[in-house]
């Protein structure tokens, strides 16, 4: 969610909210799936969610999360980290850098197979067959960017002319602010919190704390971390997440994460 002012988004001057949209590799080649039934999975009821406001989680706020402003940790030291990458090195004399965020919030939870539905049946719109292959409490899997994008649109603005909107949310949106993808910054800030730690709960991998050695996903929010920083659900494990900014090498540059952000999802 980023304020708006003259069409032009200002970002990082206050509260930021985000949506999770889930990314899996597709084994072998799209299907695209015409939604022009309702799917069974835009029907019935979800346990934690609600379903009659698009099957977001059955919270106060619809599951967003408040991340409180603040520097934080970022990139990877390769001395402490052996899975870290060397793009994500934060320089040529510096593994790491600091990076100051103003507060944000971000959703408890990836997107499910449930909300995905939600949107295609409101919009008649259309998506690889893949992602409503697995129960509605799962995330969803297999979406593109410019979808990702359209769906964070469409929650923005269902939201924005709902009764179903809880009033600080709606008081949120009604002050500028707009619902879109975290940028790379906040995903990783609400991941590891601000001490740079390896995962969200410490710096050695736990089994039983995300899921990593499954291959498949599992219903989002299946493995509790009280350790996790900000009670959000599977940072780690489970499957990817998008993110709105541009891949480019690091040191992190936060004005490209607005590009194009003013105008419609493709």
């Amino acid at each position: 969610m980023q304020q708006m002012k003259g069409g032009v988004p200002l970002a990082f001057l206050a509260i930021v909210a985000a949506v999770w949209i889930a990314l899996r590799l597709s084994q072998g080649p799209p299907t695209e799936l015409a939604m022009d039934a309702r799917p069974p999975t835009a029907t019935g009821n979800v346990e934690g969610f609600r379903a009659g406001a698009w099957f977001l989680p059955d919270e106060e706020l619809l599951g967003f999360v408040e991340i409180p402003a603040g520097p934080f940790v970022m990139g990877s030291d390769a001395s402490v980290d052996p899975d870290a990458f060397d793009i994500e090195r934060w320089s040529s004399t510096s593994a790491q850098g600091i990076v100051d965020l103003p507060a944000f919030y971000l959703a408890r939870y990836e997107v499910t197979v449930a909300q995905m539905s939600a949107f295609l049946v409101a919009t008649a719109g259309t998506i690889q067959a893949q992602v409503l292959q697995t129960p509605p409490d799962h995330p969803a899997a297999f979406v593109s960017w410019p979808d990702a994008l359209a769906y964070a649109g469409w929650i923005d603005a269902t939201l924005r002319e709902s009764s179903a909107t809880p009033p600080q949310l709606r008081a949120l949106l009604s002050d500028g602010w707009r619902i879109t993808l975290p940028t790379e910054a906040e995903w990783e800030k609400a991941a590891r919190g601000v001490d740079g730690r390896l995962y969200p709960w410490g710096s050695e991998p736990r089994q039983d704390r995300a899921n990593y050695s499954s291959r498949s996903a599992v219903p989002v929010g299946s493995y509790e971390c009280p350790e996790c920083p900000f009670g959000l659900a599977d940072m780690a494990g489970n499957v990817w997440e998008w993110t709105r900014s541009p891949d480019q090498p690091y040191p992190y540059d936060a004005t490209d994460d607005g590009e194009g952000l003013e105008a419609e999802a493709l």
